[in-house]
């Protein structure tokens, strides 16, 4: 290439060097040019295309949609096949509106709806958008690492559904700076990554985050980091039109001085006018060829060179995916400008910033638009159109045909033990459930952060095997001492992860929606220390609201476990679980009622309109008979229908005749039925109430409270099962976590109530000190009782 032949107009981007109008990189940079002004006239158009009543701006991000636009027009109309997912980053939502309007996916009356109700979502939502949607994205790094998840969950599924195999990339779009983010190493990192040849990463590198322009040392640091854990690192950071550039004399000098140059000073640059760009290039060590060079450059012309960055450049973007190493993991670093062909291009303070309307009238001209007709598609006939038809048959998709799902049994043919923690229940009961119900137990696959046999799966995985991306020597199998069976294979039920409870859930989210993208329903159990639940909660709630499904078990939990000490005790899980949208807090204290809890649990998983579930258990052993389970077959189904209603009263009188209710949940039974029996001795009859959910019963009692209440799922009215209005007494409720829990009890009836609970950090010591330090033992509850009905 001449020098006299660099041609560009920086005003409107993509069209440097547009040649043949027919060539596929040219038309591929026509619909470039009109995604970006879709792109941010869909954001226009929530701002200043609508009234505010509120006051409260809408928002939106044109400049950070701006970047991505050649990365993701690169994709969508070339190289991506139906198979493929993407996760797009949360900023450049309406790039992704914008392409799929393009396609023929989203209406035109919705591209004036950004961040209104019952329009386009702020962030790309699998759930609650009308287009196509891959990933939910909005909580950094969350959906980003989505796409390893789900990469490892098509491979777990497709090992056991044959029908399920057919195969495609896993593609996260991310911007640098979200490379921030804790989420992202600890799955980077997770050593049965580095096997997922099918994921893709591609990092927006414009070098801006919200607030600032990030630090020159940030892309050296993180390239070793990806090529550390084994990922393959591309960089591409010039377009092809400035590297033909560089290889004029006085080039080497010219990319020298560009690149050593701090991205604050590039950044500077960007907001120069023409005018000023060679006097900013040159500095104390420029040499003659250097400044030759620039000088047989127009002002216009050394604005474009600048600006020649390999993420805008679609055919070398096209030329880089063919470089992928289908074998691992990679990552593409592209290095991009924020707010590329904007009035707001490269501006330190651009992240929310908004184009004027004079500002929009330019763009709209530059990009062969108008302002007042901003949704106009390509002409029938065109070139453009024609690519659009052609991509849009491509990237068709048939909706998978869903599985059937086997029947849950409502209870399982084995009884439990005298004796028995609901911890050690869980890996009974899994291991039971293969023999009774094989055909749901084949779509169970349980998940741990290194804490399996800490938290009772080690039956479950000696008769299951353990799954993984790739057969592994069993160098162990001719041990006769071991116990656990760790065989690793494709046909393992068992996923074990390092200790990153966020890549668990992680996990486990992309698990339980396998049913909606692939047709095959799976019933992903993880466990987990309870006090770490907190920890993992953003991810696993962000997974709940992309449409993923799963039963998340939190062992051991509270105080109970009191040897362990403040470390490993957990306060304030039992009110998480109670207000997480979309799940069911469990917390069991008998075996029976663990087993009815959790297949009720089950059945909910991998359906549409499905929930999630969270259940705390303890290691503490129960006596199994404190749960006087009625003999009498239609009793027996009374009690398991009150139970995963979410309670039962284990008191045989009439409520009339109460002067107080014990209500207890989980570990505290013991207690809060010896405390009734004291309680009798004292001439004072008290009512035993046995939560297995506190979580619904506060739906029964906001769906009675309701205007419109809605009918529970079984029928039952639990609420005013367990608290009858026309027997009103006090009450006092036990919970080994916050009292205020179950304060809400207080508005069933209109009781005076006393709460009891743990409200501060535990020590360690053994379980009945314990109990008294946090005044949830026995004579706590008699004395609670005691002050309320004297």
């Amino acid at each position: 290439m001449r020098v006299e032949d660099f041609q560009t107009t920086a005003a409107i981007p993509g069209t440097a060097g547009l040649g043949d109008a027919g060539s596929g990189t040219a038309v591929l940079e026509s619909i470039a040019r009109r995604v970006r002004w879709t792109a941010t006239a869909i954001v226009d158009a929530a701002n200043r295309g609508r009234p505010n009543v509120s006051g409260i701006k809408v928002g939106g991000h044109q400049s950070s949609s701006a970047s991505m636009v050649e990365i993701m027009t690169s994709l969508w109309f070339s190289e991506l096949t139906e198979a493929d997912r993407v996760s797009v980053k949360p900023h450049a939502s309406p790039v992704l509106h914008a392409i799929n309007y393009l396609l023929g996916d989203l209406d035109e009356n919705k591209l004036s709806t950004l961040r209104q109700k019952g329009g386009l979502q702020s962030y790309p939502s699998r759930s609650k958008d009308p287009d196509t949607v891959d990933f939910s994205t909005g909580s950094v790094g969350i959906g980003a690492t989505a796409t390893i998840w789900a990469a490892m969950a098509h491979r777990f599924v497709s090992d056991r559904y044959a029908a399920s195999r057919k195969s495609g990339r896993f593609i996260g779009l991310l911007g640098d700076a979200e490379l921030d983010e804790g989420a992202i190493w600890e799955a980077v990192a997770d050593p049965s990554v580095g096997q997922l040849g099918e994921l893709l990463w591609i990092v927006d590198l414009n070098r801006q985050s919200l607030d600032r322009v990030v630090p020159d040392s940030q892309i050296m640091r993180l390239q070793g980091m990806f090529e550390a854990a084994g990922w393959q690192v591309l960089t591409r950071k010039w377009g092809t039109r400035i590297q033909e550039l560089f290889a004029h004399p006085g080039g080497a000098d010219l990319r020298r001085r560009l690149e050593t140059m701090p991205n604050e000073e590039y950044q500077r640059i960007l907001r120069s006018p023409d005018s000023e760009i060679f006097d900013r290039l040159r500095s104390s060590d420029s040499t003659p060829a250097m400044e030759t060079l620039l000088s047989s450059l127009t002002a216009t012309e050394q604005a474009a060179a600048v600006r020649d960055l390999a993420g805008h450049d679609i055919g070398l973007l096209l030329d880089t995916y063919k470089q992928v190493d289908p074998t691992r993991p990679s990552v593409i670093f592209a290095y991009t400008i924020k707010g590329r062909g904007l009035a707001t291009e490269g501006h330190p303070n651009n992240h929310a910033a908004l184009l004027s309307t004079d500002q929009m009238e330019m763009l709209a001209k530059a990009s062969r638009m108008n302002l007042g007709d901003p949704w106009r598609k390509f002409q029938p006939g065109t070139v453009e159109e024609r690519a659009c038809s052609r991509a849009s048959l491509r990237l068709r998709r048939r909706h998978p045909e869903p599985a059937s799902s086997p029947q849950n049994p409502a209870s399982l043919p084995w009884s439990y033990g005298d004796r028995i923690s609901t911890q050690a229940a869980l890996g009974r009961f899994l291991s039971d459930l293969k023999r009774a119900a094989p055909e749901v137990a084949h779509r169970v696959v349980t998940c741990s952060p290194d804490v399996a046999s800490s938290t009772n799966l080690g039956g479950w995985i000696n008769k299951t095997g353990v799954w993984s991306v790739g057969e592994r020597q069993d160098w162990f199998a001719d041990d006769v001492e071991r116990v656990l069976r760790w065989i690793e294979n494709s046909h393992g039920q068992h996923i074990e992860l390092g200790i990153a409870e966020t890549n668990l859930v992680g996990l486990v989210s992309e698990l339980g929606s396998t049913w909606s993208r692939w047709g095959q329903p799976l019933i992903p159990i993880a466990t987990i220390y309870d006090p770490f639940v907190a920890r993992a909660l953003e991810p696993w709630s962000f997974g709940m609201y992309a449409g993923g499904q799963s039963i998340l078990v939190g062992t051991p939990s509270g105080v109970t476990l009191a040897p362990e000490g403040g470390a490993h005790q957990s306060l304030t899980t039992p009110s998480i679980g109670l207000e997480q949208p979309e799940c069911t807090a469990w917390e069991p204290a008998f075996a029976q009622d663990l087993e009815w809890c959790m297949l009720e649990a089950m059945s909910r998983i991998g359906i549409p309109g499905g929930r999630s579930a969270y259940f705390r258990l303890t290691t503490r052993p129960l006596d199994q008979a404190l749960a006087a389970l009625p003999t009498d077959a239609v009793l027996l189904e009374r009690r398991r229908r009150h139970a995963v209603a979410g309670g039962y009263r284990l008191s045989d009188h009439d409520p009339v005749e109460e002067k107080v209710t014990l209500v207890g949940v989980g570990a505290m039974m013991p207690e809060v039925i010896a405390s009734a029996a004291r309680l009798k001795t004292l001439g004072i009859r008290a009512g035993v109430v046995c939560l297995t959910s506190p979580d619904l019963v506060f739906e029964s009692l906001q769906s009675r409270n309701s205007p419109n209440p809605e009918t529970h799922a079984i029928g039952l009215d639990i609420v005013d099962a367990l608290f009858p209005r026309h027997a009103p007494s006090p009450l006092v409720t036990v919970q080994d976590g916050h009292p205020h829990t179950l304060s809400f009890l207080a508005g069933a009836r209109g009781d005076r109530t006393i709460s009891l609970g743990v409200s501060d950090f535990g020590e360690s010591s053994d379980l009945q000190d314990a109990y008294r330090i946090h005044g949830i033992d026995e004579a706590s509850i008699v004395n609670a009782a005691l002050n309320l009905v004297r």
